[in-house]
């Protein structure tokens, strides 16, 4: 019997949160990958309204939205030997994660990223992130591989640094070794090395999660367009299909303001959002793809999935930060 409901696999970051009103936000309707963009004046000195702290990181916000909604997890990245990687580390234990796989890097510091929200009216916001230790983690066979870390699911986030191949390549082994089922959500990296490259990932994945923006650029790594094709490959059920050809059991793609959809091979599944007030968008991805999975596992539905997905999403668009907003198990039952 499995250890573990989840191991999450990927980075945690300390997060810096600024707003400003200053932001100019433009559309790029000749550039398929590239869907809006945001500028500010050049060489002009910007007012920050407000400023916040706080933690995220896939492997962090994942493995954190999991356990409050009830499942056993513990959490594999990489965070450097200081004060920001000790309290990262402290605050899991207290969200009840297991913390003995976390890696400790002596040379370079915990990641952090400035996130600057400059969309009143959606608070949209661009992350520049520095990886730090992040870019070094290193999966060893041993840990992910032991009877004493297995695991039902595997959650892949976001991997940095140049061993990034390699440590997909083992956690997909290890995958396949201990039965455990994965759940992707590739980073960029990943995503920049295309089809070819993810090909034998893509057909061992149970579910892959990406936004609209991820789903075209994966896609257009592995089709030529034709003459007909640009104006379908904004569709969700055209980059849906393509997709699940590729061998995932089940694609599910988030579109933002326009819900999400999925597919396992027989229906597709299509949710509606779920008002709120927002008030920052980091780590709603994360908080959607934790919250399907485990709607998934609590639920063997689709549907509902998608559901508890929405529902999570919704109440970190209420809170800044990416884990403020995120439910229990109760909250989350009490809103569905």
């Amino acid at each position: 019997m499995a250890k573990f409901d989840v191991i999450t696999i990927g980075g945690a970051v300390k997060d810096i949160t600024f707003y400003s009103d200053e932001g100019k936000i433009f559309s790029t309707p000749q550039n398929l990958t590239v869907q809006k963009m945001l500028a500010f004046e050049y060489g002009a000195k910007i007012d920050i309204k407000e400023a916040f702290l706080g933690f995220g990181g896939g492997a962090a916000n994942t493995a954190t939205a999991l356990s409050r909604l009830g499942f056993k997890v513990a959490a594999i990245f990489r965070v450097g030997n200081d004060e920001t990687g000790k309290e990262l580390t402290e605050k899991l234990k207290k969200e009840k994660i297991n913390v003995s796989l976390i890696q400790k890097d002596n040379k370079l510091s915990t990641g952090f990223s400035f996130i600057l929200v400059a969309d009143k009216k959606e608070r949209e916001h661009v992350a520049f992130a520095y990886r730090g230790a992040n870019k070094f983690l290193a999966l060893k066979s041993k840990d992910i591989s032991s009877p004493q870390f297995s695991a039902e699911w595997i959650y892949l986030t976001s991997l940095a640094g140049k061993k990034w191949l390699g440590n997909l390549k083992l956690a997909f082994d290890s995958a396949t070794k201990s039965g455990s089922k994965v759940i992707w959500n590739p980073g960029n990296l990943q995503l920049k090395a295309g089809k070819k490259a993810l090909t034998n990932y893509l057909s061992r994945t149970q579910v892959l999660i990406l936004n609209k923006d991820e789903a075209i650029e994966l896609v257009l790594s592995g089709i030529k367009l034709g003459r007909r094709n640009p104006k379908f490959i904004n569709r969700p059920v055209y980059l849906l299909n393509i997709l699940r050809e590729w061998g995932p059991k089940i694609v599910v793609i988030t579109n933002g303001q326009k819900g999400a959809w999925a597919y396992d091979g027989k229906r597709i599944y299509q949710q509606k959002i779920i008002r709120a007030k927002v008030l920052d968008t980091t780590g709603v991805g994360d908080s959607f793809g934790a919250a399907f999975l485990g709607g998934l596992m609590a639920t063997n539905n689709i549907n509902s999935a998608l559901k508890w997905g929405m529902i999570n999403s919704a109440s970190v668009l209420t809170k800044v930060g990416a884990q403020n907003g995120l439910l229990t198990y109760k909250k989350l039952i009490k809103k569905l």
